[in-house]
């Protein structure tokens, strides 16, 4: 699949992965960011999301394919892969069936481990937003907010919200719901048991607990030269809420 992607600068290439319910533009601060420090970044639409395509086929290994696809097209030759929550595991899923493709892996707050779903209350609340019966964004904020209290999440996936090309227009989500409701099963999942050799950093936020200290004993023994570095005073989205200690963990691994 042709993936949608926004690119910055020049220099050693840099891929950068969003997680579920995101897209390339959530990454524009860190990602221009990175391009002043002679950096070729890439943020990617994954399938299903932002300006990509939508296909019924939404599996870890169909986005490591489609990863895989991206990268040979642009002929990028030893690319540092960096993927937050769903993508961090799509970087997973690729080193595990593209070995010695990444010259580098980042993991932004994500096991390889199979997670419980954990996100029945954000589905619900999507599903409940009827665009054939409202036209302004706050009336979907406010249906969202019977199932969701807090502000930054619904504000996250607000951004997602576009007018479509319609007369009258209408809004829309640029996700696809109905599939992401159907297949969310597929995005919780292990990666499959692997030994990787690609030098990887794991970073957690210490407010978050998707990355436990068992889980590290774990990781270990699935990623062979494996860093892991906690942010503090950080939850899930440990990129947007502390850009700066996360821009320079990356660089002081990538350097290293």
């Amino acid at each position: 699949m042709e993936l949608a992607y926004r690119e910055f600068g020049s220099g050693q290439p840099l891929i950068i992965l969003h997680g579920l319910f995101g897209q390339s533009d959530n990454w524009n601060t860190l990602a221009k960011r990175f391009a002043e420090n002679n950096f070729h970044v890439f943020t990617i639409d994954q399938r299903n999301h932002g300006l990509s395509a939508h296909s019924e086929e939404w599996t870890y290994e169909a986005m490591a394919k489609d990863l895989n696809e991206f990268i040979i097209k642009r002929r990028i030759q030893q690319p540092i892969l960096l993927g937050h929550s769903m993508g961090g595991k799509t970087v997973m899923f690729f080193d595990y069936l593209f070995p010695n493709t990444a010259y580098k892996i980042i993991i932004a707050d994500i096991a390889p481990k199979a997670y419980e779903a954990h996100h029945d209350a954000v589905l619900k609340a999507l599903n409940a937003v009827d665009f054939s019966k409202i036209n302004q964004r706050k009336d979907a904020e406010e249906i969202m907010g019977q199932y969701i209290t807090d502000f930054g999440t619904k504000q996250f996936l607000l951004k997602n919200i576009y007018w479509k090309d319609t007369d009258p227009k209408q809004m829309a989500w640029r996700f696809n719901l109905e599939v992401i409701s159907k297949e969310y099963n597929n995005v919780v999942v292990s990666v499959p048991a692997f030994q990787s050799n690609t030098p990887t950093l794991f970073i957690r936020g210490s407010k978050s607990n998707y990355i436990t200290d068992n889980d590290w004993i774990e990781i270990q023994q699935v990623f062979q030269h494996a860093l892991l570095t906690t942010i503090n005073d950080s939850g899930h989205w440990v990129h947007a809420e502390k850009p700066n200690e996360f821009f320079e963990t990356v660089m002081n691994f990538i350097s290293s």
